[in-house]
């Protein structure tokens, strides 16, 4: 595999959040590209330099300019991150997913026993972290811009395209759905990175919406989940019926589940690629490991929660791994390369920060295409 990197170059503006550091989801869009980080609320938006040797032109998007936050800002008026793990374009919209993870406080090397043992202790939830959002997005001055509302292209009734996310109202929550899960209710409770329930990536395919899981990872088995929504009251979605009839045996039930075998591996993001989905798969636990693109064949064709592999999985490319940083976090087909992805990393290294605000990412040769 031969690599090349490419800088992205966000704007040095003082009372922009540093998130180089951060990068989780990444989307091509024409010659733009959309990313997110997940210590943040913003969703970020690059183009491609004209000559090729770059994304420039930051413009930065708050989520909280199109949708209300679950959570109440803090006291200096700073807002909970979301923890953004994937985003996608889609049928005139921007899809963002948040992790829907509980969080355990991390031990320093500076920290006394006592204080180590409190923060291993401490389990926090933000309900932040618990949206499946959309927000319109239409082309100003030949940019894709964020916007709160569009008139939906081609409609005779004048019907508009608006923000609305799933994860807004407590009762919509994809968790409620889930707790009596007999595979994934258990894992609820239990941190992201202690094998619980960690969604880090996202893939709209049609109606369908496909969610990848860094955790749980069950005996070595992987989850993707599938979900449909529906409108709520205002700017709230609903989960959908998936499996309520039309002769599959289903059962009512708002999301399927697909079991692939990715060596143990973990979901760390997905991209639709035709009726295939290339899943970026890592380890689940907190822990330096072996990082890889797998591709899963006619994904768009299943009808019913599939347990996924043999042919049907392949494995495409494995990405080099740093000790302690350079961890691959997210993918994306690289603008103007169909046949080349993008990657970006968690906890980059430090040959990837040129200075502050700006960050390498790999361009990878795709095989097969």
């Amino acid at each position: 595999m031969t690599a090349r990197t490419i800088p992205i170059r966000f704007t040095d503006d003082a009372g922009v959040i540093d998130i180089a550091e951060s990068l989780s989801a990444l989307k091509g869009d024409g010659r733009h590209l959309w990313l997110a980080g997940d210590e943040t609320i913003t969703i970020e938006r690059a183009a491609l330099s004209p000559a090729g040797d770059g994304f420039v032109d930051h413009v930065s998007f708050s989520i909280a300019d199109f949708l209300p936050l679950p959570e109440p800002p803090e006291p200096d008026g700073s807002q909970l991150e979301i923890d953004i793990e994937g985003i996608d374009r889609h049928g005139g919209y921007l899809w963002f997913v948040g992790s829907h993870a509980r969080t355990r406080k991390r031990v320093r090397p500076h920290h006394a026993t006592e204080q180590a043992l409190a923060r291993l202790a401490k389990v926090s939830s933000n309900a932040n972290r618990y949206l499946l959002g959309r927000i319109p997005v239409v082309e100003i001055d030949g940019a894709p811009t964020l916007v709160a509302s569009a008139p939906a292209p081609a409609s005779p009734n004048g019907e508009k395209l608006t923000a609305a996310a799933l994860g807004l109202s407590k009762q919509n929550r994809l968790t409620r759905a889930l707790r009596d899960d007999e595979h994934l209710g258990l894992f609820l409770k239990i941190p992201s990175k202690d094998n619980g329930l960690d969604i880090e990536g996202l893939a709209v395919v049609g109606e369908r919406i496909y969610l990848g899981l860094r955790g749980p990872v069950l005996r070595g088995w992987a989850v993707v989940l599938e979900l449909r929504l529906t409108e709520g009251d205002g700017q709230d979605l609903l989960l959908a019926p998936i499996d309520g009839g039309g002769g599959d045996g289903g059962d009512g039930r708002r999301y399927r589940k697909h079991f692939l075998d990715l060596d143990g591996l973990g979901v760390r993001d997905i991209l639709a690629h035709g009726d295939d989905l290339l899943l970026l798969a890592g380890p689940t636990m907190d822990l330096d490991g072996p990082v890889r693109i797998y591709r899963w064949r006619g994904a768009a064709h299943a009808r019913t929660s599939v347990v996924v592999t043999d042919d049907a999985i392949e494995r495409v490319l494995e990405l080099p791994v740093g000790i302690g940083d350079d961890h691959p976090e997210g993918i994306a087909l690289m603008p103007g390369e169909p046949s080349a992805l993008l990657v970006v990393h968690d906890s980059p290294a430090p040959r990837r920060r040129w200075h502050r605000h700006e960050i390498l990412a790999d361009i990878v040769p795709l095989p097969g295409c």
